[in-house]
């Protein structure tokens, strides 16, 4: 079977493009709300039915999108499959500790963790595929590194919200790239794959009564199903949009949802804000200011080198 190659990154902006991932990051900066309306159900039962709701709605864009025969290659693929295992892993540990993190009080540090986020990809980027940094990113690496040192010296141990929001969701698109189906069904890979440990828990669940799935009355149980809503759609939005913008415009696009998660948690949760904090995200946002100059500076530089070579052509 010949393989795949991967497109070309998109290198030109368009309307709809920005639409859809603008739509993407604003349903994840709001979706607190929703996880904190659950927050009275365990993680791991809100994680269960966000896998198992999400499948039929991932099925049925791919029927439409009449892609259903990538999954069955895929799934007769033992290296395609064997790799949906291990970011299908990733991502319920990070979903994992979102959800906790947003029903304990601790939205705070999971918005800074997908604030640092950015910044540890480039830095998985440099010591597991040997790609040089220049010095801005070296400096804002740097910076994010003083900034979760800051953290763990106010709380006395590492701030593991923040660090494993940034690294299970860092590797999770690190091993992404290797997957060789599209995003929408690569999605739908995972989710399938996860959809009998998580009906194995569900049934657990409910049978030894600590389930929450219509046996607490009508509104957890809508709850639980809107859960896949939450988790499907942005994602298949965001997949859609991110194929036409640039891959700089998407770096500077992701702030977006994290800045709404710092909001939202501050000012609306009331959650404790001290100077420690107030001093870590100070030098995360210098630091992303640094790594955003980087990334147009890189592009400035693309996009005159490709001048260049057209008019010397």
């Amino acid at each position: 079977m010949a393989t795949k190659t991967a497109p070309a990154p998109y290198d030109e902006d368009t309307p709809r493009g920005f639409a859809f991932a603008l739509v993407a990051y604003l349903l994840w900066g709001f979706l607190p709300f929703y996880m904190k309306a659950v927050a009275h159900i365990p993680a791991v039962e809100v994680v269960a039915h966000r896998v198992v709701w999400s499948v039929p709605i991932a099925a049925v864009v791919l029927i439409l999108l009449g892609r259903t025969n990538d999954i069955r290659t895929a799934l007769k693929t033992p290296r395609t499959l064997m790799m949906g295992m291990l970011t299908a892993s990733l991502i319920t540990v990070n979903w994992s500790i979102y959800v906790w993190s947003i029903g304990a009080g601790r939205a705070v540090e999971a918005a800074l963790g997908y604030y640092i986020n950015p910044l540890f990809s480039i830095f998985l980027a440099s010591v597991l595929l040997k790609e040089s940094l220049d010095g801005l990113q070296k400096a804002a690496i740097a910076l994010a590194v003083v900034a979760v040192g800051l953290l763990a010296w106010e709380s006395g141990g590492v701030p593991w919200v923040s660090v494993g929001l940034a690294g299970t969701w860092g590797f999770y698109a690190f091993f992404k790239k290797s997957l060789a189906v599209g995003p929408n069904q690569g999605f739908f890979l995972e989710v399938l794959i996860l959809t009998i440990p998580a009906l194995g828990y569900i049934f657990y669940a409910e049978t030894s009564g600590i389930g929450h799935f219509g046996d607490t009355g009508m509104t957890d149980m809508l709850l639980l199903m809107g859960c896949g809503v939450v988790t499907a759609v942005p994602l298949m939005i965001y997949a859609n949009g991110a194929k036409l913008l640039r891959l700089s415009t998407i770096g500077i696009m992701q702030y977006i949802a994290p800045t709404i998660i710092f909001i939202i948690a501050v000012f609306v949760f009331k959650e404790p804000f001290g100077p420690y904090k107030l001093a870590a995200f100070v030098l995360i946002w210098i630091a992303l200011a640094i790594y955003t100059s980087s990334l147009l500076r890189s592009r400035k530089a693309r996009q005159a080198a490709a001048a260049v070579a057209a008019n010397s052509g």
